[in-house]
């Protein structure tokens, strides 16, 4: 019996090289390690500049806290993603407002999400939900429908003077649509590189944003860095400079920075991204092509005007209860395939029901969680598995 794990690491000779060199320098935490991995991600993402953070969470939270973002403002996400895209609306004292599904889809029902708006709505954050985009032109618009109610409460709100978008990207690196990369289509994108990602730098994360007339660029920059920071004045590397230690507290901030350590290996990995990216859609089509479709519902990675970045295989197994689903993934345990469930909707988790949620009220998102599975989807994965894989879901399905 074939042992076939859900995600791990893809790291090569680079990642261990980039790392022993890091280790031998003598630098170790956020340095110029980390500011190449910014640059790098900015040119790949085609934007102007990008912040490296120890997660996708932080990027999120700290944007947030950047448009400044807090008490008495509502933010609204989909009920269909992991906690991270909604507990950092708590986290600056927002108001979290969940928006059901479209029936038979895992990305938010636009038509609610601008049912939900009211003036108190600040910003959106949409679900890139397995590494396919949102459709964020249908978002656009209805944010600029709205603009007429938006009330900004700072400066850099009426740089805007709109809802703010902010893709939760965490699955996203590396797709398009319409030939914009994600990083360049959202007002702000939050990118995830923790150990189960197509791109890792064990834990960490990016967040770039698009040019707005009146948005400087360096002083966005600044701030994130002062509240990943501590809201210190100076980083470590600047404060090494000889005679440069002393520094300021500008703001009461926090510390989430990357390690040059963690962004050379981010580096070595973007430089293999490429490669990583066509052996994933090799797998999606591989999968595409065998699996039942008669009895397994996949998604659309692929179309004539999106490319996913292929981070999950996630499919509907059709017309199967919750209990088939489990049992379904219990049997492919057996055989040696680890499969994962890609999510429990928000309202259904403690956490969520305790502030009042019910998964009562997102009858969409629940259906399409009962009788949803993740198949194994990572560049490790020989052909050799891959037929083991469908093969034994083919049979189980039925």
């Amino acid at each position: 019996m074939k042992s076939i794990p859900f995600s791990p690491p893809d790291m090569s000779d680079k990642e261990v090289a980039n790392v022993m060199e890091v280790l031998k320098s003598g630098w170790l935490t956020t340095g110029p390690k980390t500011k190449q991995f910014e640059k790098e991600i900015a040119t790949y993402c085609r934007t102007e500049r990008a912040v490296c953070l120890n997660s996708a969470t932080a990027c999120m939270e700290s944007t947030l806290r950047l448009l400044g973002i807090g008490e008495g403002d509502e933010v609204i996400t989909s009920a269909y993603t992991y906690t991270a895209s909604a507990s950092v609306i708590e986290h600056v004292g927002a108001k979290i407002v969940l928006v059901d599904t479209a029936p038979n889809s895992f990305e938010m029902d636009y038509t609610k999400l601008e049912n939900a708006i009211t003036e108190k709505t600040k910003a959106i954050i949409p679900v890139d939900l397995a590494g396919i985009m949102c459709d964020y032109e249908k978002i656009f618009e209805i944010v600029n429908r709205n603009k007429k109610i938006f009330k900004s409460k700072n400066e850099i709100q009426n740089i805007y003077n709109r809802i703010v978008v902010i893709a939760d990207a965490a699955h996203s690196f590396g797709a398009k649509q319409k030939d914009k990369m994600s990083g360049e289509v959202a007002d702000f994108t939050c990118f995830s590189f923790h150990a189960v990602k197509n791109l890792t730098t064990v834990e960490g994360g990016a967040v770039t944003w698009t040019h707005k007339d009146g948005l400087d660029d360096e002083e966005v920059y600044r701030n994130f860095m002062l509240l990943s920071l501590h809201g210190q004045s100076k980083d470590a590397l600047a404060k090494s400079a000889l005679g440069s230690w002393e520094y300021d507290i500008q703001i009461l901030g926090y510390k989430c920075n990357m390690t040059d350590l963690q962004a050379t290996i981010g580096l070595a990995q973007l430089d293999r991204y490429n490669k990583l990216l066509s052996r994933r859609k090799e797998i999606i089509n591989f999968y595409n092509e065998n699996l039942d479709n008669q009895l397994i519902a996949h998604l659309p990675h692929y179309t004539s005007n999106s490319v996913s970045s292929g981070h999950l295989y996630m499919v509907n197994l059709k017309g199967k209860t919750l209990s088939q689903r489990n049992q379904f993934i219990e049997k492919m345990a057996k055989s040696g395939i680890a499969c994962n469930v890609h999510y429990k909707p928000l309202p259904m988790l403690t956490a969520y029901k305790n502030i009042g949620f019910s998964i009562e009220e997102y009858p969409n998102a629940y259906q399409m969680f009962s009788n949803e599975v993740t198949l194994p989807l990572h560049t490790l994965l020989s052909q050799e598995d891959l037929e083991y894989i469908v093969e034994f879901a083919n049979k189980y399905v039925k």
